[in-house]
C-alpha cells in the first residue's frame, strides 16, 4: 500500500509542478511577488497531497522564532520536502541554491525570476563573495535568506561538514541567525521511493544574535541543528515504528 501511495504521490507531485511552472511562464511580465503568491500555493497543495495521499502530516515548532523582515535562516536538509515547505512558512524568502538548478526547463527558470540566490560552486572565493553581495541587496529589501550550511541533503540522522558560506552570510549581513532543525527524511527520504506515513517537524530554534566570532558561531549552529534535529529523528523513528505495530496487530 506504501508502494502504491507513493507511486501516486509522484505522479500528483510532478504533474502538479508542471502545471504550475507553466502558468508561471504566463506570468514573467509580472512582479516578483506575484510569483511567490503562486509558489506557495504551490507549495501548500503539495503539502496538501503528501498528507491526503501518503498520510504525512506537518508540525511545525518555534513559530514565534519565524522572523519578518531582513533575516537568516540556517536549515537542516534531508530532503526535497525541505526546498518546498519554506515558501509556505516564510514571507519573502531567497533560497540558496546550486547555480544548475537554474537550468532545469521551466522550474530554474522561475528560480531565476524570483530572484533566488544562486551560487557557482565552481567558482571558489568568487562565488562567496557574490553570494554575499546578493545577500546583502535581500536582507536590504526586507527578505528572509534560507540557506542550508552542509551545501546538500544529509540521510536522517546523520550529519555532514558544514561549508563556509553560512558563517561568511552571518559575519557580513548583521542580522541575527535562526537554527531550523527538522526529520523530513525520515519520511521523504533523500534518493527513496516510498514514502512512509507519519507526522514531518520542523522546529525553528532560539536565534544567535548577531557578533559571535566565525568558530564560535559555526559551533553553536552546528550545536543547536544537530542536537535538536537528532531528537527530531528519534522522534520520528518512535512514530514510524509504533505505526508499524499498530499496522501488524489489526491483521
Amino acid at each position: 500500500m506504501i508502494a502504491i501511495r507513493s507511486l501516486l504521490f509522484n505522479i500528483y507531485l510532478y504533474a502538479w509542478t508542471i502545471l504550475i511552472c507553466v502558468i508561471g511562464l504566463f506570468l514573467v511580465p509580472l512582479p516578483r511577488r506575484i510569483f511567490f503568491v503562486v509558489l506557495r500555493v504551490w507549495a501548500s497543495w503539495v503539502a496538501v497531497g503528501l498528507r491526503i495521499i501518503c498520510g504525512i502530516d506537518m508540525e511545525i515548532r518555534g513559530r514565534e522564532n519565524i522572523p519578518h523582515g531582513g533575516a537568516l535562516l540556517a536549515s537542516k536538509h534531508q530532503s526535497m520536502w525541505d526546498t518546498i515547505i519554506f515558501f509556505c512558512l516564510v514571507d519573502d524568502l531567497a533560497i540558496v541554491l546550486k547555480k544548475e538548478i537554474s537550468y532545469i526547463p521551466l522550474f530554474g527558470w522561475l528560480t531565476i525570476k524570483c530572484d533566488m540566490l544562486h551560487v557557482d560552486r565552481s567558482a571558489g572565493a568568487k562565488a562567496l563573495k557574490t553570494l554575499v553581495a546578493k545577500a546583502k541587496r535581500a536582507v536590504a529589501n526586507q527578505r528572509q535568506i534560507v540557506i542550508f550550511p552542509e551545501g546538500t541533503r544529509a540521510p536522517a540522522g546523520k550529519a555532514l561538514d558544514y561549508k563556509p558560506g553560512v558563517a561568511a552570510l552571518y559575519n557580513q549581513l548583521g542580522v541575527p541567525c535562526v537554527p531550523i532543525a527538522l526529520n523530513s527524511g525520515v519520511f521523504w527520504p533523500r534518493h527513496k521511493f516510498l514514502r512512509p506515513p507519519g507526522c514531518i517537524v520542523i522546529e525553528f530554534l532560539e536565534p544567535i544574535q548577531h557578533g559571535l566570532k566565525r568558530k564560535a558561531f559555526m559551533a553553536e549552529l552546528e550545536t543547536r541543528i544537530e542536537t535538536a534535529s537528532t531528537r527530531l529523528y528519534q522522534e520520528g523513528v518512535k512514530r514510524l515504528e509504533g505505526a508499524s505495530r499498530f499496522s501488524q496487530s489489526r491483521r
